[in-house]
């Protein structure tokens, strides 16, 4: 059995630009154990899928100690690395922040990502000072556990639309040299998808660059041409799991027809795959 100092180590290592990291992110342990047995390296939850998934919006409005419970069965459910999305971190200082840290890394994760967006709505970021102290936190909180976690450091400012768009790359860049200064492994820019843009995200910053990628984004060889090291689906396969329940609802309610259904994973095969 693989140690997590071991599947630490191991994770940082999948951050290659020349063989990107594809991350299919899972909400539940069901779902990880597909994303497993389709033969990803490592294992992303989605922290909008977890919420759904237990009954709650996303946007900091989990109940910490139920996100922190989720992550813990995905991580026994799979022997891949898991790298947990723990939105801006459950807390309100960076004390706290550091709390989340510890009882993510004592569930058995090697990995998270933390945000810059306020947990407030509309499109402001935390200032890069306060980011700043949340991220040491997180990292001192690592080192206290004398595990190699990979601190991927989320930048909004494509995401959210923040600033004039002639600046935005220039903020994006500074927020991210700040974050990296301050105890981050990686950094992670969801919202943009030009290929120029990537380019020259991933030549300014000198750490291993995330893009959130979905239809109509570039491929992973494409990404991977641009210098990008790891490529999440974020909340997407949740909300495609979801669009089928309720595809397959509608029509047996207007029909009573069962079409919906037809692609549907294998009862035996599924049921193997979760008794291991």
């Amino acid at each position: 059995m693989t140690s997590q100092h071991d599947s630490a180590e191991l994770f940082h290592a999948l951050h290659d630009p020349a063989a990107p990291l594809a991350l299919a992110n899972a909400w539940d342990a069901a779902s990880a154990r597909l994303v497993e047995a389709a033969g990803a390296r490592a294992v992303a939850t989605t922290s909008a899928g977890v919420a759904w998934g237990l009954g709650a919006a996303d946007g900091n409005r989990l109940d910490r100690d139920q996100a922190i419970a989720l992550i813990g069965r995905v991580v026994d459910a799979v022997s891949v690395p898991v790298t947990a999305d723990i939105e801006s971190g459950f807390g309100v200082t960076p004390a706290e922040v550091a709390d989340t840290v510890a009882r993510v890394i004592g569930v058995g994760a090697v990995g998270i990502n933390i945000e810059d967006g306020l947990p407030v709505g509309g499109s402001v970021l935390r200032p890069v000072a306060d980011q700043c102290e949340r991220l040491a936190a997180a990292r001192a909180a690592a080192e206290r556990a004398d595990v190699r976690l990979y601190v991927n450091a989320r930048v909004d400012t494509y995401l959210f639309g923040v600033g004039p768009q002639e600046s935005r790359l220039q903020q994006t860049l500074d927020r991210a040299r700040a974050y990296l200064d301050a105890g981050a492994d990686g950094i992670f820019v969801p919202g943009v998808t030009d290929v120029d843009v990537i380019a020259a995200l991933a030549a300014g910053i000198p750490a291993p660059l995330n893009i959130l990628a979905g239809p109509g984004a570039p491929s992973v060889a494409e990404l991977s041409k641009l210098g990008v090291a790891r490529v999440s689906l974020g909340s997407a396969v949740a909300e495609a799991a979801y669009a089928v329940v309720r595809r397959v609802a509608a029509e047996l309610a207007a029909s009573g027809t069962y079409a919906g259904l037809t692609d549907a994973v294998d009862y035996g095969e599924f049921n193997a795959l979760m008794r291991g």
